[in-house]
């Protein structure tokens, strides 16, 4: 079989902001597992990507706090905290399921590099809100001594913004391909990947930037030549006129329904489009390809064709 990537969001993590411990976010990791696992002994090579938005935000919250004794974690390095602490999480649940199931297979989480072009123009325009909300008195202090940009994020107040461009190759390609060639579970590609990219000399440095995860998700997608790419958000299914008295939601789009309803502004750009986006990518790479858009909890029921939104070519 193809392999199959699960792109499932950091906020999927949290069921609510009641719930926004490292117990909470476990016990969350433990309802997916089992679907995770469904998904694997069904025979398909599983890759399992994630989000980090929220954690990342927690990460530099705790930063930002303690800059008077310690020096601000850099975001890259943040990144690469989230990926470890939430790689751990799904460790021990995909582990602990299979254990219940007596199975042998093998689970890996891999720290994982997405290469970016510091000439993308997104180096030239930092949009990408980040870490604690601040008066602007505060956040312009911090520009002006931290060297951050920032803007006011409306109706919340003022926010670190960063850039966000685009993955060009995830690094650890080879080594996700080998590993799913031997049954192994992997997760990777944590909150997109931590962005580096190459300097005048060709060696690799570390950027503060973040990517999005659904691009790199399908990116890593595209390269694996996979035949399944799942999306996990906040719904069951992609709507259209979402939130007001026409909504629809929509079991099937063909590649150019996806296309018409996007231009059409249907889909919001700071939550549904950016899947939509990279869904449309994906299923455009190759042939008999499908991007799937569902809940966390209807994961095996979208699989089976029971719910969630299909995408096809």
């Amino acid at each position: 079989m193809t392999p199959v990537v699960v792109a499932l969001g950091g906020n999927a993590l949290i069921r609510d902001q009641t719930h926004l411990s490292i117990p909470d976010q476990y016990e969350a990791v433990c309802v997916i597992a089992p679907q995770l696992v469904d998904l694997s002994e069904a025979g398909h090579p599983l890759v399992v990507t994630h989000g980090n938005g929220p954690q990342v935000g927690f990460i530099l919250r705790r930063s930002e706090m303690s800059i008077s004794e310690v020096a601000p974690v850099p975001l890259d390095y943040a990144v690469g905290d989230t990926q470890g602490a939430i790689g751990h999480m799904f460790l021990l649940a995909l582990r602990n399921e299979l254990r219940k199931r007596g199975s042998r297979r093998s689970v890996a989480a891999l720290v994982t590099q997405a290469l970016v072009d510091t000439s993308d123009p997104a180096f030239d325009n930092p949009t990408k809100f980040v870490g604690a909300v601040l008066d602007e008195a505060t956040a312009r202090a911090r520009a002006a001594t931290l060297g951050w940009t920032v803007a006011e994020d409306p109706p919340l107040g003022w926010r670190r913004t960063v850039v966000s461009p685009e993955p060009m190759a995830i690094l650890e390609f080879d080594t996700i391909r080998c590993l799913l060639a031997g049954g192994v579970i992997v997760v990777a590609c944590g909150g997109g990947g931590i962005a580096v990219a190459a300097d005048d000399r060709g060696a690799l440095v570390g950027v503060e930037a973040v990517i999005d995860k659904d691009l790199a998700s399908a990116l890593l997608a595209d390269e694996l030549g996979a035949g399944l790419l799942v999306i996990p958000t906040a719904v069951d299914r992609v709507a259209i006129g979402y939130g007001t008295p026409d909504q629809r939601w929509l079991d099937r789009l063909n590649v150019d329904e996806a296309r018409a309803w996007r231009d059409a502004g249907q889909f919001g750009v700071g939550s549904m489009r950016p899947k939509i986006d990279a869904i449309i990518g994906f299923v455009t790479g190759g042939a008999d390809r499908v991007g799937i858009i569902t809940s966390a909890a209807r994961l095996s029921d979208a699989i089976a064709g029971a719910a969630g939104t299909r995408i096809v070519g």
